[in-house]
C-alpha cells in the first residue's frame, strides 16, 4: 500500500486534530496521504476522490464508514474504521491505538473481510428514478401520515406476499444488527451473502416474521393498491440517506450488489465477541 485516503467526520473529530495525527503517521512511513474535499455542508465532493488510492482511512462511527463505503463503491478500496464513537461494528481501531494499527497496517499483518452490498432502483410509472447502493440496508416506509402502506413482495417476479404494514425493511447481513435488528429481524453473520426482509409493525400477525432470500434472487418491492382507492404515500432510504418520496404503483427493485466493501481486520476479536459487548450495553 503506497496511497492513502483518509475520510474525516469532522463532527467527532472537529479541530482536525486525529485526522492531521493519522495523516503524520502513514507519511512517516513514507507513504502518500490524501485527506477527503468536502463542501459547504460538510459532504464530501465524489469529483475529488483520487482513483488510484490503495486504502482509505475512515474516522468516525459506524455511520461515517458506511457512508463511506457507499461513498468508494466502484473503487475496489479496502477500508479500515478508526473509531470515533461508542463500540462499533466496523470501526475497530480506538484512537489511542491508532500508530500501532497503522505500523500493522504497514507490516501487511492484517485480513480483508468482504462484505455484501445490496443494490437498489426505483421506478414511478415505469422510469427508472434512482438507482444506489448500501452497506445496510434499503428500507421503505410510510411517508406523513399516520396510515399503514400496502405492499406486494415478490421473488424473482412471482408474488409471494402482499403487506399492511408501517414499512419494510431488506438488509444485508452486516445490516442484520442495525434497523433489522430493532424491528424483530434475525442477526446474522456478517460475512453471509444473503439478504433478509422485515416488516415494520405489520397489521397481520402472520406476516410480522422475516424472511430471508439468497444472494441470487431479484426482490421487487411495489406500493400496491388500497381497496378504497386512496394513495398510498410511502419513502425509501438507503443507509438512512437519500430520501425519496414512493406512492401507489412506484416499485423498487433489488438485487445483491456487484462489488463487496472491503473492511480490513487488524485484531482477532470475532464478530460474536463484538455482539456479545454490544448485548451486554458497553
Amino acid at each position: 500500500m503506497e496511497k492513502f485516503y483518509i475520510i474525516t467526520n469532522y463532527t467527532k473529530d472537529g479541530d482536525n486534530r486525529i485526522t492531521r495525527r493519522i495523516k503524520s503517521c502513514i507519511e512517516s512511513y513514507g507513504k502518500t496521504c490524501i485527506l477527503c474535499e468536502k463542501n459547504e455542508k460538510e459532504e464530501i465532493i465524489v469529483e475529488t476522490i483520487p482513483e488510484d488510492i490503495d486504502c482509505a482511512l475512515v474516522i468516525g462511527g459506524d455511520g461515517t464508514f458506511i457512508q463511506a463505503s457507499r461513498l468508494l463503491f466502484g473503487h475496489d478500496v479496502p477500508m479500515l474504521g478508526i473509531n470515533m464513537g461508542t463500540l462499533g461494528y466496523l470501526t475497530e481501531v480506538e484512537v489511542q491505538n491508532v500508530e500501532e494499527a497503522i505500523a500493522q497496517l504497514m507490516r501487511g499483518d492484517y485480513s480483508i473481510e468482504r462484505r455484501m452490498m445490496l443494490y437498489g432502483s426505483v421506478f414511478s410509472q415505469g422510469t427508472d428514478k434512482i438507482s444506489d447502493v448500501a452497506l445496510n440496508d434499503i428500507v421503505l416506509n410510510r411517508d406523513g401520515l399516520m396510515k399503514i402502506v400496502h405492499f406486494d413482495l415478490y421473488v424473482n417476479g412471482q408474488l409471494l406476499n402482499s403487506y399492511q404494514a408501517d414499512g419494510l425493511i431488506v438488509s444485508t447481513p452486516t445490516g442484520s444488527t442495525a434497523y433489522n435488528l430493532s424491528a424483530g429481524g434475525p442477526i446474522v453473520e456478517p460475512t453471509a451473502s444473503l439478504m433478509v426482509i422485515t416488516p415494520i409493525c405489520s397489521h397481520a400477525l402472520l406476516n410480522s416474521r422475516s424472511i430471508v432470500f439468497s444472494d441470487g434472487d431479484e426482490i421487487t418491492i411495489q406500493i400496491s393498491s388500497r381497496k378504497d382507492g386512496q394513495i398510498d404515500q410511502a419513502a425509501i432510504t438507503f443507509d438512512g440517506d437519500d430520501f425519496l418520496p414512493l406512492q401507489t404503483g412506484d416499485k423498487v427493485v433489488i438485487k445483491k450488489a456487484w462489488e463487496t466493501a472491503q473492511i480490513i481486520k487488524l485484531s482477532k476479536i470475532s464478530f460474536l465477541e463484538t455482539l456479545r459487548e454490544k448485548m451486554k450495553g458497553h
